[in-house]
């Protein structure tokens, strides 16, 4: 899991991707990121059909690569890094993931209903118009997430983080929150509404969730109450 073998392009500080061998089987000692490799388009094809042909995938790297309505539903990642891709109209409907890494990834128009993606990173990542409704995202890190009118709503948000986070018209409507934390998080039009907000982690300062009057006044905005 996250091998992270660096990219051997002089200069380039990201990690190589992985690779497939003529027998259809993942190759550990890559050498070149997706930008730098000869053959970027072979790569990607190799790496989709890897994927599509396995249930159960361990280790991939797939950074910096584009999916374009791929069907990712039903198929298990455990210490897979997909950041820095870009990921648009994908059907993941109960996708399963482990210590995943998103980061600075980008959704749009993606359905990841259902989903269960514990353990993963979604560092600075963007979503937009991307539904987790129903999903079980326990202990993921939102840190520094860009969300625009999406939705969270009945998901399992255990112990997660948003510090820092900017979300826009994104609903998290009927989740739990316990123990999930919004420190110095930016909001418009977001909705808390049955989720169980008091159980949450809301910083005082530098920050649209505060506590006492502020933060009372802040939940009456999003409809929490």
């Amino acid at each position: 899991m996250f091998l992270n073998n660096p990219c051997t392009h002089p200069g380039c500080k990201r990690n190589s991707i992985s690779c497939i061998d003529k027998n259809g089987n993942l190759i550990e000692n890559s050498q070149f990121c997706y930008k730098h490799t000869k053959e970027p388009e072979k790569a990607k094809n190799d790496l989709l059909k890897y994927i599509s042909e396995n249930q159960k995938i361990v280790g991939l790297n797939c950074s910096g690569i584009t999916f374009s309505k791929s069907a990712l539903g039903g198929h298990r990642f455990y210490g897979c890094d997909f950041s820095h891709c870009f990921f648009s109209e994908l059907d993941c409907v109960q996708i399963h993931c482990r210590m995943c890494k998103f980061d600075f990834t980008v959704f749009t128009d993606c359905n990841l209903i259902q989903s269960n993606m514990q353990f993963c990173s979604f560092a600075g990542t963007k979503l937009i118009h991307v539904l987790f409704t129903g999903s079980d995202l326990i202990q993921d890190n939102f840190n520094g997430l860009s969300s625009y009118q999406s939705s969270f709503d009945d998901s399992d948000l255990y112990n997660s983080r948003f510090i820092r986070s900017h979300l826009v018209d994104t609903s998290i409507r009927n989740c739990n929150i316990k123990k999930t934390v919004f420190f110095e998080a930016q909001t418009n039009n977001v909705s808390f509404k049955l989720s169980n907000t008091n159980e949450a982690i809301f910083d005082k300062r530098g920050s649209a969730l505060f506590t006492g009057d502020a933060e009372e006044n802040f939940l009456t905005n999003t409809g929490a109450n």
